[in-house]
């Protein structure tokens, strides 16, 4: 619980502006998770260590897939519009 508090706080306290940079650092950081999950899955010698180490790899693969859909709909946001054509417009 205190984890959840302190990350919403941390989170809400970081302006507009980099929430950008910040999703592709956790994004990087997710990166070295997944390596070291499929290291722990693939040297495991009991059948539990290598279920853990799979579902860490599924997990962080969701997180980083899902850092990757927020970054491009941030980017998204601070594209220019083209303007809507009308019937007219020709």
């Amino acid at each position: 619980m205190l984890a959840i508090f302190l990350g919403i706080e941390v989170i809400s306290k970081v302006p507009t502006m980099l929430h950008t940079p910040l999703m592709s650092g956790t994004n990087a950081i997710h990166g070295i998770v997944i390596v070291g999950a499929i290291l722990v899955a693939g040297t495991a010698d009991d059948g539990f260590t290598k279920i853990v180490g799979f579902v860490a790899v599924v997990l962080a693969a969701a997180n980083v897939v899902g850092g990757f859909v927020v970054t491009d709909r941030m980017l998204q946001m601070f594209r220019r519009r083209e303007p809507r054509r009308g019937p007219h417009d020709e």
